[in-house]
């Protein structure tokens, strides 16, 4: 369609995983947004894929915005890739993208790739919710800032990291977090040296280090969130008391004998019932989704 800024997805190492709809619209587009142009033409050369590229990254991501708009509004059509996966998570594109739709234009989404999702459909992680939060900061002082932040959530936290960070994040993780936390390093998915493992904090430092080829290529890290009775401040007791409870009556009937019976704060027991509801917890003692092995590749 004219005047549409389409977002396209490619592939995060296989050439073979990009779409049959996204091939059709790199084909038919009069402009290809980059974010860096030998990568994309390596990508339309193995399609034979002729077009006009234009490089947009974040250096030049403000000023490209004004001339793609200026395309759009004439008639043309645009699609926005970065170098590997979905453009504007945690690459660039989402100033883009932004003002695009701030000028009245339309954006379409081309799905496909990505590396977090695949990381994590991957891992057998039964936790049905989970953190994106992409790359942590650059210095050790800010991504324990940020991981402080994180670390009472009960969520799986998602993290992408480059090879020359991963020893010193893990590092920071298991420092912050604790080394009990369970961790699954996924590196250099969909490639030929693709590797999924997962094995706890305090020991995936050593599994890096045993083998230099482990710490070479893209990461997506999936670590366990906290343990829900931690995250909220309920004691082991009060837990039980609180599940026995919810299994017989109505959460806000529950929620005010389990204080009345434990003592505990009744705004941490409310908070806790809601969470022991939305991931389907049992008073038998089930798993929640953070009983893992200690160790698996």
């Amino acid at each position: 369609m004219k005047s549409t800024l389409y977002v396209v997805a490619t592939p995060i190492g296989n050439l073979q995983d990009i779409t049959l709809r996204a091939l059709d619209i790199l084909r038919t587009v009069d402009v290809i947004a980059a974010e860096d142009t030998r990568n994309t033409t390596h990508l339309l050369n193995h399609f034979a894929i002729g077009a006009k590229l234009m490089a947009v990254h974040e250096h030049n991501e403000h000023h490209a915005a004004a001339r793609l708009i200026e395309m759009l509004q004439s008639g043309k059509s645009v699609a926005l890739v970065s170098d590997a996966g979905t453009p504007a998570v945690s690459d660039p594109g989402a100033h883009l993208v932004a003002r695009v739709r701030e000028a009245g234009l339309r954006v379409v989404p081309i799905p496909g790739a990505n590396a977090a999702i695949s990381a994590f459909s991957a891992a057998g992680i039964t936790a049905p919710h989970f953190l994106f939060y992409g790359f942590l900061p650059h210095s050790s002082s800010g991504r324990k800032r940020e991981l402080a932040a994180l670390k009472d959530l009960s969520h799986t936290l998602v993290f992408y990291e480059s090879p020359h960070r991963i020893l010193a994040s893990i590092e920071d993780l298991c420092e912050v977090l604790g080394g009990g936390r369970t961790v699954t390093i996924a590196r250099e998915l969909t490639k030929l040296f693709e590797t999924i493992h997962t094995c706890t904090l305090e020991i995936a430092l050593d599994w890096l280090k045993a083998d230099q080829n482990r710490q070479k290529g893209e990461f997506v890290l999936l670590v366990s969130g906290a343990e829900i009775s931690e995250a909220v401040g309920v004691g082991e007791e009060a837990q039980r008391t609180l599940q026995i409870l919810l299994a017989a009556m109505p959460l806000k009937q529950a929620v005010k004998l389990a204080a009345e019976i434990s003592g505990a704060k009744k705004n941490a027991l409310y908070e806790l019932a809601l969470q022991l509801n939305a991931v389907g917890d049992k008073p038998d003692g089930a798993e929640n989704g953070n009983g893992q092995l200690p160790c698996r590749t």
